[in-house]
């Protein structure tokens, strides 16, 4: 049974991603900031008869916090075939060029970026072990610098100067990682699971949490021959979902 760490999983997209993996065979460790929350997911997972999943205190900007998931995942299982960097916040508002704070920019980029950094070069010792290892960022085409400068795409108007710009440096941070694993079995994509009604936008997203979870399962879940370094976006390009930097 192959084993996958969803950071930020106790509701939402992670939550419905971590739902689709369990009816997909794998087993679930479920990130959760707040073990509560984490707790309270699992049960029901586990009311709809998906078992094989357990809940993780896991909060992506304490160093602590992450070693603890580390040891604790390591203490369960020696391997770990996929990681999910799902955790994320948007960071308030007004996110204006010239009205953002620093501590706003510091607040994102501290679970966007630097959480994914951490919980990567935590687990990567386990994902080493994996015969078919994947590692999926979630990010958003909102945060393409080639569709943000086109005028004639149906987001251009949607600009933030905070949030995007934590993604953008995500998706550079997943070419490094790509082209650092590229000789190896991994698969490393960051992949955008559409703009879906969920409390992190006030659900004025268009799509469906269950399109978003299905979008991220699937680059976990994706055979030898899946794409590795790309930036995907199944709402943008519906065809092969790769997507613009």
């Amino acid at each position: 049974m192959k084993k996958v760490l969803i950071t930020g999983a106790n509701k939402s997209v992670g939550l419905e991603t971590a739902r689709q993996l369990l009816l997909n065979g794998y087993y679930v460790y479920l990130g959760s900031r707040n073990i509560e929350n984490g707790l309270a997911a699992v049960e029901r997972l586990k009311a709809e008869g998906l078992n094989n999943v357990e809940a993780v205190q896991l909060d992506v900007t304490d160093s602590e916090s992450v070693k603890a998931a580390r040891a604790e995942i390591g203490r369960k299982t020696e391997v770990l075939d996929v990681l999910i960097n799902n955790a994320g916040i948007n960071g308030g508002w007004p996110q204006g060029a010239f009205d953002a704070s620093i501590d706003q920019f510091q607040k994102v980029f501290d679970t966007n970026l630097y959480g994914v950094v951490r919980v990567t070069q935590a687990f990567i010792d386990l994902l080493q072990k994996s015969s078919q290892p994947r590692i999926v960022n979630v990010s958003s085409s909102g945060c393409s610098l080639t569709l943000h400068s086109d005028p004639t795409w149906k987001y251009y108007t949607h600009k933030a100067a905070v949030y995007p710009a934590s993604k953008a440096a995500l998706n550079m941070y997943t070419i490094d990682l790509a082209y650092e694993l590229r000789d190896t079995a991994f698969k490393v994509n960051a992949v955008c699971p559409g703009f879906v009604a969920t409390d992190f936008n006030n659900h004025r997203g268009t799509g469906t949490v269950q399109e978003g979870g299905a979008r991220i399962a699937k680059y976990a879940m994706i055979g030898d021959d899946g794409p590795t370094g790309k930036f995907i976006s199944e709402e943008h390009n519906p065809e092969t979902g790769e997507t613009p930097w």
